[in-house]
């Protein structure tokens, strides 16, 4: 089968108000548009335009009892329009998901509650490959050296002070656990304001990006500690067609830009700041990654039939990508798939002949027998299952 999806976007008001409208081709509604889901997840199921009226969620266990197929994805692929920051999070291991949602569901704790660290027991990692022509992003921790000559060349106050004591360490994970959990847990309100002060005029140029990037955090989230985490973690500039992997562990945050973005079926989140909402300090320590390591992008391989595969090995996800030649490109699935629009007007024509005509910002879904999907005239994202 091969049928078209619909989804409105989520208002969360890091959204951008003109993103998502530029790359549909329509006018903006003037309300922050943030992400638009196509997937079966319970937050926002994709509508299917079969003229039954039935979302995803309901839709694809009916036609599993026909075909055998799965009842639920394993992945959930978006559109992200950043406008503004979002929060630093962390995502946990699928053994970590299953022992804290165990343990708060023996506490009795409500799943909807704003303290409520699992909402489910699965892993969340997620890839996200940029559709403007920069994304940019905060992922995983910076060379600690590198972070120790910025910090060094901050103006004084005992925050300052602080926090240089905390990264001096001798081994690097235990100095960016100490000086997170500080600064998250510990530090008061005016040591924190000496560092995002000092760090937003910082003179070393080979910081001029990052300073850019506190001052801009210091406007949206004034007084929040995370602004310095933010200062302990690589700052990634993506252009176009460049992606980036976030696996369990690793600390990030995106800051603006539009991406198509494809994760594991989980809402498991815990942040670290640059948001109004619950941190579980002791939880996030216990669940970080704190070794350095450069940024974390993936580079796409190349199939037999032109197109671009971002596959992080895991079970979960791969996302295919074909360009814009439009020359007419093979895909072969590997299960249930969603193929979404990005540019030109698409075709999409199953091993059955069915076709669906995708424009910008338009998805349908694939089930396995539609292998291999025949793409060409624009350019589309197919998500499907990993290896």
């Amino acid at each position: 089968m091969l049928v078209a999806l619909s989804n409105t976007p989520r208002d969360y008001a890091w959204g951008s108000p003109t993103l998502l409208a530029d790359l549909e081709g329509r006018t903006p509604t003037g309300a922050p548009e943030a992400e638009v889901w196509f997937g079966d997840h319970p937050g926002s199921p994709a509508l299917v335009l079969d003229g039954s009226g039935r979302t995803l969620d309901e839709w694809l266990p009916a036609v599993a009892r026909e075909t055998g197929s799965p009842e639920r994805l394993p992945y959930l692929l978006k559109l992200l329009a950043a406008g503004a920051p979002l929060s630093i999070q962390v995502h946990p291991s699928k053994a970590q998901a299953v022992e804290g949602f165990a343990r708060e569901e023996a506490a009795g704790v409500p799943r909807d509650a704003g303290s409520r660290n699992y909402k489910d027991d699965n892993h969340k990692p997620e890839v996200i490959v940029a559709l403007s022509e920069t994304f940019t992003a905060l992922a995983g921790l910076r060379d600690i050296e590198q972070t120790r000559r910025l910090v060094a060349g901050l103006d004084g106050g005992d925050g300052v002070s602080e926090l240089r004591a905390r990264l001096a360490a001798d081994d690097a994970s235990d100095a960016l656990r100490r000086a997170i959990g500080w600064a998250l847990g510990e530090a008061a309100p005016a040591q924190i304001a000496q560092i995002v002060e000092a760090a937003a005029s910082v003179s070393d140029p080979a910081f001029a990006a990052e300073s850019a990037l506190v001052r801009r955090l210091r406007e949206a989230y004034p007084g929040d500690p995370g602004i310095v985490v933010a200062l302990l973690m690589n700052l990634v500039e993506l252009r176009r067609g460049e992606a980036i992997f976030v696996p369990a562990g690793v600390l990030h945050a995106y800051v603006s830009g539009l991406g198509v973005e494809i994760m594991a079926a989980s809402d498991n989140v815990l942040r670290g700041g640059l948001t109004p909402k619950h941190i579980d300090v002791t939880e996030l320590l216990g669940l970080v990654d704190f070794r350095p390591a450069a940024p974390p992008r993936l580079a796409p391989a190349t199939t037999a039939d032109g197109a671009e595969l971002f596959a992080p090995g895991i079970a979960d996800f791969t996302l295919a990508h074909v360009g814009v030649s439009g020359a007419a490109t093979r895909v072969e699935l590997t299960g249930v798939s969603i193929a979404v629009g990005v540019a030109g007007e698409a075709t999409v024509t199953g091993a059955s002949g069915a076709s669906v005509a995708l424009a910008p910002g338009q998805a349908a879904l694939a089930t396995t027998d539609e292998t291999p999907l025949r793409i060409e005239g624009g350019e589309v994202f197919v998500a499907m299952p990993g290896a």
